[in-house]
């Protein structure tokens, strides 16, 4: 599994508008909307799934980067959106600093190996310090798509 594989290139979010965590969730989850991989209908039912996760856990995990996750009924198929953030968000994150690059991931309820393949995929890119790097600086679409490509590949430098 690949970060492309997993990632909506139109529900990549270079210069997040929002400035608390909830307010970031649901701008995510509304680029997966009009991105066509959520319908509208659940977009509500996903937002309050995600949240009701993140007060279980933060799913800050330090570092400047954020994970929130969800296995959500009535989702056809496994989606992220990516989101950066210039001025970062409070995501009560594990090293208690704040968060400028967030993988929103939902997946179907019926298939939790597939979200557990895609979370490692995903946390394995965002433990490099490279990675986090390069994305926290990229401010066009273009930018983060590329660095997705490229960490597929292999081809991000050491």
């Amino acid at each position: 599994m690949k970060l492309c594989d997993i990632v909506s290139r139109d529900a990549i979010v270079a210069g997040l508008q929002s400035s608390t965590r909830d307010e970031v969730v649901a701008e995510l989850v509304d680029a997966l909307v009009r991105a066509g991989k959520v319908a509208s209908n659940i977009r509500e039912e996903i937002i309050a799934s995600v949240l009701e996760r993140e007060r279980k856990g933060s799913t800050g995990f330090g570092k400047g980067v954020a994970i929130p996750h969800v296995k959500q009924k009535g989702v056809k198929g496994m989606v992220a959106a990516v989101g950066v953030s210039e001025s970062g968000i409070d995501f009560n994150a594990l090293d208690k600093q704040p968060v400028y690059s967030v993988f929103l991931l939902i997946s179907p309820a019926e298939d939790p190996e597939q979200h557990l393949r895609a979370m490692e995929v995903i946390f394995k890119n965002l433990s490099q310090d490279n990675f986090r790097r390069f994305l926290r600086q990229a401010t066009q679409v273009d930018d983060v798509w590329t660095l997705l490509t490229d960490a597929d590949d292999q081809q991000l430098p050491a």
